[in-house]
Formats: structure tokens, C-alpha cells, sequence
């Protein structure tokens, strides 16, 4: 015969295991660009356990996914009051303020996430969205710094590479732009505008 408090935890173990399929199975709809479907899935978690962090979690980047920046918000502070410091939660939130136009709140958030994770899962994309906002700003020695972190993680992508060189050639910054924009090119020859760009900085 099995014991009351026995029963309890094995129903708990099975609980658990539950949950954690469930969040995978939003995790895998995210993945697979199923955005809504993880949505629908989130949801449910969280009705069932307000807690549930990883449910925020993918619910919130399956919301920016789908440009809902303000219900995306919602989520993200409910999953800040849950974990205060929790690296995605504190990124994501950056992302939302990005994208709503907060550009000093984004900055402290991606700051945050620098401080929490220099070596998270999305530090390349934080520099980036670091150096759009300085570009937004018009500081671009500062942006010229962040995107050369950025393709210091990321380094084939021609898009970071093309905006390196758009910061450097705003600073002033010439030669440096001329190499940044070869840069770009030479991972992708069929950039027109940045042809046009590096004729024009070579024109300067």
C-alpha cells in the first residue's frame, strides 16, 4: 500500500515532468517559427502556474516575434517579479523597450544583461541593438564600438558589417568605413547599397 505523503510526491515528480514537456513543446513552436502556437501553449502554463518562469519566458520572445510589444511587456515584468535577475527576462525586456522607442530604458536593460550574462546566449544581438540605439542617438563612435563587438561574435554577418561601416563613415571615420563596407561585400556581392556606399566613402 502506498503511503498519502508517498502518492504525493510521486504525483508531484509527474507534475513536474508534465510542465517541463509542456515548455518544451512551446520552446519547440517557437523554434519552429509557430509563433502563435506558443503562445497558445504559454498561456495555458501560465494559467495553470502563474510561476512558471519559462513559460514567460517563450512567451515573451514569441510576442516580439509577432511585433505584440505591449502584451510582450506584460509578461516580461510578470516574469521579472518572479526571477528579478533572470538574464533572458531582463534581455527581452530590452528588446520591447527597443522596438516601443524607449531608447534610455533599452539601454539600461541591455546594460543589465552585459552585467547578469557577458557571455549569454544573445550578448552578439545585444551589441547590435547597443550600437542601433547609438546610431538613433547619433553617437556614433559609440555605435562603432558596439557593432565591432558584435561581428566579433558574429562575424559573417554582411548586414552588421554594412552598419559598421555606415557608423564609421557618420564619425568620420573613413578608411575604417572603406574596410567595413569590402567587409560586407565580400561576404555578399549582391549588396547594391553598399556598393553605392563604398564608392561614395572612396569618392570622399
Amino acid at each position: 500500500m502506498i503511503r498519502p505523503r508517498i502518492f504525493r510526491a510521486v504525483l508531484f515528480f509527474f507534475a513536474g515532468i508534465l510542465a517541463a514537456q509542456e515548455t518544451s513543446g512551446a520552446l519547440r513552436e517557437y523554434r519552429n517559427g509557430n509563433y502563435e502556437q506558443a503562445v497558445q501553449i504559454c498561456r495555458q502554463e501560465i494559467a495553470a502556474n502563474p510561476s512558471d518562469l519559462e513559460s514567460h519566458v517563450v512567451m515573451c520572445w514569441s510576442l516580439v516575434a509577432l511585433r505584440r510589444y505591449g502584451e510582450a511587456k506584460n509578461f516580461a515584468l510578470a516574469g521579472r517579479a518572479i526571477s528579478r535577475y533572470d538574464p533572458r527576462v531582463v534581455e527581452v525586456l530590452g528588446e520591447i523597450y527597443y522596438f516601443q522607442g524607449y531608447n534610455n530604458e533599452a539601454l539600461q536593460h541591455f546594460q543589465e544583461y552585459v552585467s547578469l550574462a557577458p557571455q549569454g546566449n544573445r550578448i552578439d544581438m545585444v551589441y547590435y541593438y547597443f550600437a542601433e540605439l547609438f546610431i538613433r542617438l547619433e553617437k556614433f563612435q559609440h555605435a562603432d564600438i558596439a557593432l565591432s563587438t558584435a561581428v566579433y561574435y558574429r562575424p559573417k554577418n554582411a548586414e552588421w558589417w554594412t552598419r559598421l561601416g555606415y557608423a564609421r563613415e557618420s564619425a568620420g571615420n573613413i578608411q575604417d568605413a572603406i574596410r567595413a563596407y569590402e567587409t560586407a561585400l565580400s561576404l555578399n556581392p549582391q549588396l547594391a547599397d553598399v556598393r553605392r556606399a563604398l564608392e561614395r566613402v572612396k569618392g570622399r
